[in-house]
């Protein structure tokens, strides 16, 4: 069974973390400084990354950035003592996945580690293998994705996203209606941070081809044309 990789270095929290998802059945993993963690995500078998940002050595936002560089898409769910959406949206930008502020309820945590593990696996469920828009396209299996012969790196988030719009080429798709899909129940922050991935989407599937297939409905959300991109 795949586990969980905890990179935590206060000296109860980790502990802590270790203990509880333990009893819930998860086999766990805990690291106290950001090189180690690094190392053990890039050399394990790990299901989800819980990844602390204020971390001795390397921080979680380099932390994450250099596993991203090395094409590893495992989950990352960052926790910080922070709060406020640059910080946020600068840990998103890295390629996290979710953020969650301490002091959080052990509730919560096994919420969006719950919605990470489905949102993982659940790929190979959603249908067909690959998806198609022009000459952009999802695969469901591998959870590969790319432009023409051009492959792209995504994070999880990023690829749910993604295939989110695809499966409904030249529709508008709702910012809500990204959230119920792509974000944990438990989220409870507003539509804002769906920009934040469009935006972070688009300079990967757009901005290096000059194409423009993510497409702005205003007022409501996003569509992706399916013409073929100069």
């Amino acid at each position: 069974m795949k586990g969980i990789l905890v990179v935590e270095d206060d000296p109860q929290l980790g502990p802590a973390l270790r203990r509880g998802l333990t009893a819930e059945g998860y086999r766990v993993d805990l690291v106290r400084d950001g090189n180690s963690g690094l190392e053990r995500a890039l050399t394990g078998d790990h299901a989800v990354i819980v990844l602390d940002i204020m971390l001795p050595g390397l921080n979680g936002y380099r932390v994450c950035s250099a596993l991203r560089a090395a094409g590893l898409n495992t989950p990352v769910l960052m926790l910080t003592a922070k709060d406020g959406e640059y910080d946020e949206a600068e840990g998103l930008d890295t390629g996290a996945d979710d953020y969650l502020v301490k002091p959080f309820s052990s509730v919560v945590l096994l919420a969006r580690l719950r919605a990470l593990l489905r949102r993982d696996g659940a790929a190979t469920a959603a249908g067909r293998s690959v998806l198609r828009a022009g000459d952009l396209w999802a695969d469901l299996s591998s959870r590969r994705a790319g432009r023409g012969g051009t492959e792209f790196a995504l994070t999880p988030k990023e690829f749910a996203i993604l295939t989110c719009l695809l499966r409904v080429p030249d529709r508008p798709v709702s910012k809500e209606a990204i959230l119920d899909e792509v974000w944990d129940p438990a989220y409870t922050g507003g539509t804002a941070i769906v920009e934040v991935y469009i935006s972070a989407l688009r300079k990967k599937v757009d901005a290096p081809f000059a194409a423009h297939s993510i497409e702005t409905v205003r007022g409501y959300g996003y569509r992706l044309t399916a013409r073929e991109q100069p």
